[in-house]
C-alpha cells in the first residue's frame, strides 16, 4: 500500500519533511470516504515513485488534529508543498480530478508566491 496512516504526532514531520504531501481526512462511518478511499489508494500507487506522499488521517482517532486543520466535513483533501498548505477541499474527488490535482500541485512554484522573483 502506498498510503500511510498518520496521527497528530506524525503530521507535522510528514508535512515538513516531504516536498509534496496529500492528506485525506476521513472517517470509517463516512460513505463518501469509503468511496474515495480506493481512488486515493490507486492514485498513491501511480505516484509512488514520484516523490509524493499520500497520508490518511482518521478524524475520529485524531479529533484535535482535525480541529486544528479546520476540518468540518469528510472526506477533506489537503495538499502541502514544502510545508505550506496549497489546497483544501471537502468532498470526494473522481479519479481524473485527483490525477489533475496531483499534476497541478507538482507545478506550483512557491518561490513566486513568496515574492522571490528575479
Amino acid at each position: 500500500m502506498a498510503t500511510t496512516a498518520i496521527n497528530a504526532a506524525e503530521f507535522e514531520k510528514t508535512v515538513t519533511d516531504n516536498e509534496l504531501v496529500f492528506v485525506d481526512f476521513w472517517a470509517t462511518w463516512c460513505g463518501p470516504c469509503r468511496a474515495f478511499g480506493p481512488i486515493y489508494e490507486a492514485a498513491s500507487e501511480k505516484a509512488e515513485n514520484a516523490g509524493v506522499v499520500f497520508a490518511k488521517v482518521d478524524i475520529d482517532a485524531n479529533q484535535e488534529l482535525a480541529g486544528a486543520a479546520g476540518i468540518q466535513a469528510v472526506p477533506t483533501l489537503m495538499v502541502f508543498k514544502q510545508g505550506q498548505a496549497i489546497f483544501k477541499q471537502a468532498g470526494a474527488l473522481q479519479a481524473g480530478d485527483l490525477d489533475e490535482l496531483i499534476a497541478q500541485a507538482k507545478t506550483v512554484d512557491l518561490s513566486s508566491a513568496e515574492g522571490n522573483n528575479e
